[in-house]
């Protein structure tokens, strides 16, 4: 049975941070991937927003994470020339009675230690943004978009560069410790494989808690709540400069259906909420209207023709629909008792931004 140091399940964004941390050259690091391409789920489905860190919990790992991880991926992507830009975001309060919401989520935010927002009035709202409907805004300079696919090519090859390997279309199915050890088994195209790790990072999105079902003397697993988001892009120039977000809406699990934009200036909508029994990436094209009515409350010029079904992303959410948001789980041997070995559960936003700060904890839970 092949021997290796470590054992990376997963190459999301979450599985490369972790593999550009931890590989050394003078140690063994494998990662493996279910699929044919890297980030083929939750960290290419995404608004490809670097967040500031306003909307969490203050203590909670989502705020804490954040605010690290988003200093550590801006000053990845100048090292390693990852496009990326901080293009800044507008939360408007489209009427007076959401005004109140506006000035809460600024005290949210600095309580978890973002104090950079700018509040806004009517007259500077439509300088910044003409096109938008809003009596009052908060300008967060902090909110930048990156290229998620550079970002993902960055980091494996930071990873391989310290001699990690990477091995695509490779499933563990089953974990096991034999005492000095992990043994995991699994299949590689259509070939059965058993190999033996010091320690294993389950990074697996989606199917981590698939994984961590089938791991030997693992308690504590928590349930998998897959909610899917869909996004419309809007056709031909945009509007806007800035990232637009109305106020988040009440109880749902979501930031309500924003205004984002690419490197390359084109123009989305979304996502919205709907928890699934399983992994659906479609958009239906019926959506197009109710899209078109969240939307026209702080863009009334919207053009409801030029939305077109873009694509879709699914949270790993540990909080089912009504729960109140759960937080970041990053188990560690503290936590389930199993020497080297680290379970990341309900890695959804901000995840992309807080992956380098993820990757930083990962390390520490395994010393």
């Amino acid at each position: 049975m092949d021997s290796i140091d470590t054992l990376i399940i997963g190459a999301g964004a979450l599985g490369l941070a972790c593999a550009a941390r931890l590989a050394k050259p003078q140690q063994s690091t494998l990662i493996v991937e279910a699929e044919s391409l890297i980030g083929s789920h939750t960290s290419s489905r995404n608004s490809e927003v670097i967040h500031a860190g306003i909307y969490y919990a203050p203590g909670s790992l989502k705020a804490e994470l954040c605010l690290e991880g988003r200093e550590r991926l801006y000053a990845w992507c100048r090292e390693h020339r990852v496009a990326h830009q901080q293009i800044g975001k507008l939360l408007v309060a489209v009427e007076a009675a959401e005004i109140a919401k506006l000035e809460q989520l600024q005290r949210n935010a600095q309580a978890c230690g973002v104090h950079d927002l700018q509040p806004i009035g009517q007259k500077r709202l439509s300088e910044l943004e003409p096109a938008v409907r809003g009596v009052a805004a908060l300008l967060s300079p902090s909110t930048g978009i990156i290229d998620s696919h550079a970002y993902l090519q960055s980091l494996l090859a930071a990873a391989e560069n310290q001699g990690a390997q990477l091995v695509l279309q490779t499933r563990v199915e089953r974990l096991q410790h034999d005492g000095d050890g992990w043994i995991a088994s699994g299949s590689s195209g259509d070939e059965p494989f058993q190999l033996k790790a010091q320690r294993v990072i389950n990074a697996g999105g989606l199917f981590a808690q698939q994984l961590a079902n089938r791991t030997q003397g693992l308690q504590g697993v928590p349930a998998l709540h897959l909610c899917q988001g869909r996004y419309f892009s809007y056709g031909g120039r945009s509007p806007f400069q800035h990232l637009i977000y109305p106020m988040p809406e009440a109880n749902t699990a979501g930031l309500g259906i924003h205004a984002t934009l690419d490197l390359g200036g084109q123009l989305r909508f979304g996502p919205d909420i709907q928890y699934l029994e399983r992994i659906d990436y479609r958009v239906d094209e019926q959506l197009r209207e109710p899209f078109a009515t969240a939307i026209r409350r702080y863009f009334p010029g919207l053009d409801s023709a030029r939305l077109v079904p873009g694509y879709s992303g699914i949270r790993p959410k540990l909080a089912g629909p009504g729960e109140p948001a759960a937080d970041f789980l990053i188990q560690t041997v503290g936590d389930h008792g199993l020497p080297g070995l680290v379970n990341l559960f309900g890695i959804e936003s901000p995840g992309l931004t807080a992956s380098l700060a993820i990757a930083e904890r990962v390390a520490r839970g395994l010393e």
